[in-house]
């Protein structure tokens, strides 16, 4: 009996033995038919050889000044990659320490680990198993990131381990290491990636990441939520300081230095990416438009046949900006826009510019508004609606000493935007059509609407020149011709002047004193066809540009990047580069994908070009422009003209250097709401200061090394007489007239008030 029930014992143990055993043998072989079948991409297609060369990942694209300043980026998720010798040591052993301690020594599993962890989640302490190579394959190629389901995650953990082991044969560590740091989620406020958490936290890069810092970044990748600084500064110091234990542990700091770190405070520079933010924020909103215009028309695609994408592929676009030169721009402007602004305030503090036709206005503004739209959608009427812009409410509003919280209707918010001048300044070497800086507005958070490009404005008197060009090009005027400068009436269209200097002027005079008889008469002589044709061959695309004698006075409206490339011309020898802003775009391998041609046009000969650059002096030296001299001290070779168009609704000024040619342009958002006089309206007060402040800051700068000479001669000589004391006196005036001869040259204020 005894012996029969050792024997069926014996018989029992035998049975569990095989079945043990079929039962792991089992195991395995489902395992490997299983993982066999995920590697055919049977439960979800891995990643190819090419894959693994170029992984998928949205990189931001940056712009890029040419002084190799990043101007800001453009990005869904703001992820920029580095190099392995960019990122701090630091960096590199508090993750090993933290996430992977074998990292050097498995082949992309630690089984290890692997084993262990799954031990320990058996007895209910849960851990995490993934490698940093794992880890790695799930950021990169699971697109739709950490299954929920047991099972869905059981398959995503074998085609991590599979798609870890062909990482690990195609990379060194060095470079899973680099992968691996530029793909993570550092959570909020757009942090992608070493390089973006570096500059968000702490304000640097990522080789100066000290190890307390390191051990911030690293510590959140457990829970970017959970440990963030900002949000969760006690648990963020908890998990830093359980990091840095780990680097002891690990051998990466020694007992002292870990135990004084542990005993720092948290401390971040804490400064949020935004597309908003860093320089020429107006440029590179024109500038993305228009590089994906270019991909569109020349059908520039990547090698899979998708087109580019800026928020996406980690272009580098390279751009004619110079960061300094834009910083110069930008601060000219706010240093002087606070204190127009001001004067424009001031004025309109005690009176209601919202009268008669521009009553139209505040309409206009309450319908294009979101809030209007937004109310109209919702089903409200239009009385109800009308009672809510009447209703006060908290809102942030912009002025030049910083947003404001302020209680306000947002009728009365339309009113106060409505008032609020705009500015925009555009600088340009004629030489080589390079854009140096562009500030396309007062601020792009509360105004988005570039003014440098996007916006054609009327151009007033700075519009003259191209009719005196062309009465010296094509009827052999001199600058020293002297013209009757009365009324002149061309096909029933007679031009108005503000106190006339009466007389016979040179026509240097009358362009220095920007005199509308002189230049009706020019015109009257050439022709408005010829004026157009030379018009449109210095690259101006005006829409409302039409063979009309008016347009010698600068009825039509253009762009001030236009305006700054036609005078460009003058200074270039007669010759029209087009402005260029972009040099060239690279892909994220750094290969060459576009580089822009110049385009080129012969718009005078060069003697004509001179004379118009020597008349140009004489508005600086003793006309409309005199104040930069006088006032700002620029005593160097420097021309211009001023413009102001009617009601003062517009003030321009456009200065050329020998090396630069700078445009600025001011007016309110409505051509109705404008300065009451032209002194303080005009071209003289509200734009040409800004370009003179500018210029003072670009001299000062010893790394721009911008000469102060002055304007190259033709290579022949000059034909053209430019001196005029050279010639004999004007023929007399007509009897019911004063010969200007004979009359005193116009005093500063004169001068403004003709403008």
């Amino acid at each position: 009996m005894s012996e029969r029930k050792d024997r069926l014992t014996n018989d029992d143990i035998h049975r569990y033995t095989v079945t043990f055993w079929k039962v792991i043998i089992g195991c395995i072989a489902f395992g490997i038919i299983l993982l066999f079948a995920i590697g055919l991409g049977l439960f979800g297609s891995l990643p190819s050889f090419r894959d693994l060369e170029n992984p998928k990942s949205n990189l931001a694209s940056d712009v890029i000044s040419d002084d190799g300043v990043i101007l800001g980026s453009y990005y869904l998720q703001n992820r920029s990659n580095v190099r392995y010798d960019q990122i701090s040591p630091n960096v590199v052993n508090a993750l090993i320490a933290t996430e992977d301690v074998r990292f050097y020594s498995h082949s992309g599993i630690d089984f290890k680990r692997t084993f262990t962890i799954i031990f320990y989640n058996l007895v209910g302490r849960k851990q995490g198993a993934s490698t940093i190579t794992q880890q790695l394959a799930l950021n990169m190629f699971q697109e739709e990131g950490r299954a929920r389901s047991f099972w869905k995650r059981f398959i995503q953990k074998l085609q991590e381990w599979i798609i870890a082991i062909k990482l690990e044969r195609n990379y060194t560590k060095e470079e899973i290491i680099t992968m691996y740091l530029n793909t993570v989620d550092f959570g909020s406020y757009n942090s992608f990636g070493i390089k973006s958490a570096a500059q968000t936290y702490f304000n640097t890069t990522p080789d100066k990441l000290n190890p307390e810092q390191a051990a911030v970044l690293v510590g959140m990748l457990k829970g970017p939520s959970m440990y963030n600084p900002v949000r969760n500064p006690n648990r963020s110091l908890a998990r830093r300081n359980t990091v840095l234990e780990r680097m002891r542990i690990a051998g990466f700091l020694s007992n002292p230095e870990a135990s004084d770190l542990k005993q720092k405070p948290l401390v971040l520079s804490f400064k949020p990416n935004n597309h908003n933010e860093g320089q020429a924020a107006y440029f590179r909103a024109v500038l993305k438009k228009e590089v994906q215009k270019i991909f569109q028309e020349q059908n520039r695609v990547k090698a899979d046949g998708t087109p580019y994408d800026l928020d996406r592929d980690g272009l580098k676009v390279y751009t004619t900006i110079n960061s300094r030169m834009q910083r110069h721009a930008e601060q000219a402007q706010r240093e002087y826009m606070k204190t127009l602004q001001s004067e424009f305030s001031s004025i309109w503090k005690y009176s209601n510019p919202f009268k008669g036709e521009a009553a139209k206005l505040l309409e206009q503004g309450m319908k294009r508004s979101d809030r209007y739209r937004n109310l109209k959608d919702s089903g409200l009427s239009d009385e109800e609606i009308r009672k809510s812009f009447n209703t006060p409410v908290k809102m942030t509003i912009f002025s030049w000493k910083g947003e404001i919280e302020k209680t306000m209707t947002p009728m009365d918010s339309i009113k106060y935007y409505k008032l609020m001048l705009r500015n925009a300044v555009m600088s340009m070497e004629p030489h080589t059509g390079f854009v140096r800086a562009w500030v396309g507005g007062i601020n792009f958070e509360h105004f988005k609407y570039d003014q440098v490009k996007m916006r054609t404005r009327q151009v007033g008197s700075t519009a003259k020149p191209f009719t005196y060009a062309v009465a010296i090009e094509n009827q052999g005027f001199s600058p020293c011709f002297s013209a009757p400068n009365y009324p002149v009436t061309i096909d029933g269209w007679t031009p108005s002047q503000s106190k006339p200097i009466s007389g016979y002027i040179t026509l240097k005079s009358a362009l220095a004193y920007s005199q509308n008889y002189v230049t009706a008469y020019l015109m009257k002589q050439v022709g408005a066809t010829a004026v157009v044709t030379l018009i449109k061959k210095m690259g101006i695309r005006s829409p409302n540009l039409e063979p009309f004698p008016a347009i010698s006075l600068g009825s039509f409206d253009a762009s001030l990047f236009d305006m700054v490339g036609a005078y460009s011309a003058f200074v270039n020898h007669g010759v029209w580069i087009e402005p260029n802003y972009i040099t060239r775009i690279e892909d994220r391998n750094g290969t060459v994908i576009y580089e822009p041609k110049a385009r080129v046009v012969v718009a005078m000969n060069e003697q004509t070009a001179y004379a118009m650059t020597d008349m140009l002096k004489g508005v600086v030296q003793r006309g409309t422009g005199r104040r930069i001299q006088f006032k700002y001290n620029l005593k160097n070779p420097i021309g211009g003209k001023t413009g102001t168009t009617q009601n003062n609704s517009d003030g321009w000024f456009i200065g050329i250097t020998p090396q630069l040619v700078t445009g600025v342009w001011t007016g309110a958002e409505e051509r109705a709401i404008h300065f009451p006089t032209t002194r303080q309206g005009g071209g003289a007060n509200t734009a040409l200061p800004i370009f003179a402040i500018y210029m003072k800051k670009v001299y000062a700068d010893p790394t721009l090394k911008y000469s102060k000479g002055d304007f190259e001669p033709p290579k022949g000589g000059i034909s053209i007489t430019l001196n005029c004391d050279a010639y004999a006196a004007p023929s007399p005036a007509p009897a019911d007239s004063t010969a200007a001869a004979s009359a005193p040259a116009p005093t500063e204020k004169s001068v403004e008030d003709i403008e």
